[in-house]
């Protein structure tokens, strides 16, 4: 039987992006030719890093990230509209694929989404220079500065479209498989990820006192760590975190029900927490697992449908 072709859309999602490397890995391996690829924010980033070839290296300097190399990462903006520039990642980014990589010549058609907050309109960047592409789909608001590409003025795509199924029609593959970020979660309060979720507290106060702005009281060991659901522990990062993934996951099932993928894969929204980047290895794994899991089924569905009676 000839090679079945895949259409990969790549949700937003922040830290739990790097699942879709596991995704694209495990879809590779089950022998299916990938024939446009149609992201959003962190999935634009994965998306045009395998285009370009570099998948590979991005997975294993994503796997060697620690708490300390995330915090390396950030280069604070709090004077220029927005937490974080996003420079030093980007950094990495076009040290690994170059600054000159137009969109119109990778190898596979290729789409990143972004919102144009001055028109208040969806955009798809499908032509172009690629790595502002990216970075302009990925401008979290309030945390990531907007980005200017000629006239118009980007934030994250997923304001209006975190799972951009549509772009991906055209190509004519046989499966449309979409990957949303922002599943159910797992788990309901108290958060099963105590000791991760203990490191986010040392993770902002470190933050905080790398930066120099603040000396936080809680170096107190008996200070019980934050939970994803102890509201009195939120500060602002913590609270838009929450409002874009309450928004992301409502217009993911809007765009889910409009435009049924035929495969979706879900990654539980709990799976880890926005910034929590020092946890690849875990979510590319899980990204992995799971994607295994749905294309084993999916076979198994296909030879159903081809078999004949009696085993003919």
């Amino acid at each position: 039987m000839p090679q079945k072709t895949v259409s990969l859309v790549l949700g937003s999602g922040a830290a739990r992006g790097h699942a879709h490397i596991g995704v694209i890995n495990a879809v590779q391996e089950q022998g299916y030719k990938i024939v446009s690829i149609s992201g959003c924010s962190i999935g634009a980033i994965i998306g045009g890093v395998f285009l370009c070839g570099k998948l590979p290296e991005y997975q294993k300097w994503a796997e060697q990230l620690d708490r300390l190399n995330v915090l390396k990462l950030l280069d604070m903006a709090v004077l220029m509209g927005g937490y974080i520039r996003g420079d030093r990642y980007f950094q990495f980014i076009e040290e690994l694929i170059g600054d000159q990589v137009r969109i119109e010549d990778l190898s596979l058609p290729y789409t990143a989404v972004g919102v144009d907050i001055l028109s208040q309109k969806e955009f798809w960047l499908q032509n172009g220079l690629l790595l502002p592409a990216m970075r302009a789909s990925s401008a979290v608001p309030s945390i990531v500065n907007p980005v200017q590409v000629g006239q118009r003025v980007y934030v994250d795509g997923g304001v209006l479209n975190p799972l951009p199924i549509i772009p991906t029609i055209s190509a004519g593959a046989d499966y449309i498989i979409a990957v949303d970020l922002n599943g159910p979660a797992r788990n309901t309060s108290p958060h099963p990820f105590v000791e991760s979720v203990k490191e986010e507290s040392e993770w902002w106060r470190g933050v905080k006192d790398f930066f120099g702005r603040v000396k936080s009281e809680a170096d107190d060991e008996s200070i019980e760590p934050e939970t994803r659901y102890n509201t009195q522990s939120w500060g602002r990062i913590q609270t838009i975190n929450m409002m874009f993934e309450t928004m992301q996951e409502s217009l993911t099932q809007y765009k889910v029900a409009g435009y049924p993928p035929d495969l979706l894969i879900s990654i539980p929204k709990d799976a880890c927490s926005f910034y929590e980047f020092w946890r690849s290895k875990e979510l590319i794994d899980l990204g992995y697992q799971v994607t295994s899991e749905a294309l084993a089924q999916l076979n198994d569905s296909e030879r159903q449908l081809y078999s004949f009676p009696g085993g003919h």
